[in-house]
């Protein structure tokens, strides 16, 4: 698989996920009856239904009547849903919501939902129940990976370790035996300043040896190093070209830290944040740039639902670009044997319609408006990108041009 399709995969899972996350956290519980449960992928099925029996025995001890009815009907309901599943669950676990959550005027409802094969692997089982969900987890996965090399050195010491997504992995470090500036009695000042520099110069190699070592193996998957330490090591390390010459053009930025042992680590990960912010960002800028420049200067641009959708469906558009903020709905009217559309809030109930023929406009359905492009996109053989609105271009797309556009393969006229 390309690394450009893999990536579309990626964000498509991303945003189902983030999508059943964003409905997750609306349910509310009345009580404590809301039942969450991870369940990593070398959990056996059997000792999960095992743990629920348990807590639907359990559960009849609950003094409120509607309460203890409503968990254990939950965790029969999730008793239910593990009879569809082998010894094992799913690649990387999965979670399963269930309870009576409010539905208006004094009603529950109850809902059960399952995720399978979260982005993440599931790390541990957990049981919970509250009033409301838990996907403060789940949650976790989504932001964005990443990973970046990190090195903090002085002449005295360094330590070298990886940034994966927001957790610093110390993983090396190395002591020199460099000796300081007041050299010992009987040695000319000539001498020991050659002799202190050939021990900074072995330090270096021996750090850049680690380095190498630890991220040119990974070299294809990184996304940056950043180096960190006093001004003058720091320099002196990376002009010196002791790194492996593939890792010299990864570095990504340098910067002044007081420590470098394993809390500099976390010190360069704190000062170069405008850095990661950009390293982030970077490829949707440059989709959007693509984008903007073609809108001025050619006619390869797209935006708007109506119009990129039409160009969708002629199979003229190379990549779908989306604001990864965009919540809203579709609304497909059937008008006399011809379809239109309405793009509505999600919150809002469907709206009439008036056919610019003037027939009577009927509602065939309403589903979630990426979806919507997102399926068409998938036949045509079209990219779809998600866009952040972390940067003004990103901004952009969602204010100026309603969150949906389009890069062209070829003019249409529309």
């Amino acid at each position: 698989m390309s690394t450009d399709t893999q990536d579309a995969d990626d964000d498509r899972r991303k945003y189902e996920f983030q999508k059943v996350i964003e409905d997750l956290r609306e349910y509310e519980g009345s009580g404590t009856q809301l039942v969450t449960i991870y369940i990593p992928p070398d959990k056996q099925i059997s000792d999960v239904v095992a743990h629920v029996t348990q807590e639907h025995s359990e559960a009849s001890n609950i003094k409120s009547k509607q309460t203890r009815t409503n968990v254990q009907d939950a965790l029969t309901s999730i008793k239910d849903r593990l009879r569809y599943y082998d010894t094992y669950p799913p690649d990387n676990g999965m979670v399963i919501f269930s309870g009576a959550v409010d539905s208006g005027g004094g009603q529950t409802e109850m809902v059960t939902k399952v995720l399978e094969s979260p982005p993440d692997p599931i790390q541990s089982f957990r049981y919970h129940c509250d009033s409301d969900f838990l996907t403060e987890p789940l949650e976790g996965m989504l932001t964005d990976k990443g990973l970046f090399g990190l090195i903090v050195l002085d002449r005295r010491e360094a330590n070298v370790g990886w940034l994966k997504g927001k957790r610093v992995e110390p993983v090396k470090s190395a002591s020199s035996l460099v000796p300081g500036k007041q050299r010992k009695g009987g040695q000319s000042a000539q001498r020991f300043a050659r002799l202190r520099l050939e021990a900074i110069d072995n330090f270096y190699q021996e750090v850049a040896e680690m380095a190498n070592d630890l991220f040119v193996p990974e070299r294809h998957d990184l996304d940056g190093i950043l180096v960190g330490g006093p001004s003058p090591t720091k320099d002196e390390f990376l002009d010196g070209d002791y790194l492996h010459h593939e890792l010299g053009d990864l570095v990504v930025g340098k910067f002044d830290v007081a420590y470098t042992d394993e809390s500099g680590l976390h010190d360069l990960v704190d000062a170069a944040q405008d850095v990661l912010a950009d390293q982030e960002v970077m490829k949707d800028k440059t989709q959007m740039e693509e984008f903007f420049e073609n809108l001025h200067t050619g006619d390869l641009a797209t935006y708007g639902f109506e119009q990129t959708r039409r160009n969708l469906v002629m199979g003229a558009v190379d990549r779908l670009l989306i604001s990864e903020d965009l919540r809203k709905d579709v609304v497909v009217y059937d008008c006399d044997g011809t379809e239109e559309f309405e793009v509505i809030d999600r919150r809002h109930s469907t709206p009439d319609h008036e056919c610019s023929d003037g027939s009577e406009a009927e509602v065939k359905e309403r589903e979630d408006v990426i979806e919507h492009l997102m399926a068409i996109a998938e036949q045509r053989g079209t990219e779809t990108k998600f866009i952040s609105t972390d940067f003004e271009k990103g901004e952009q797309l969602y204010d100026a041009f309603g969150g949906i556009a389009g890069i062209l393969r070829y003019s249409t006229g529309i």
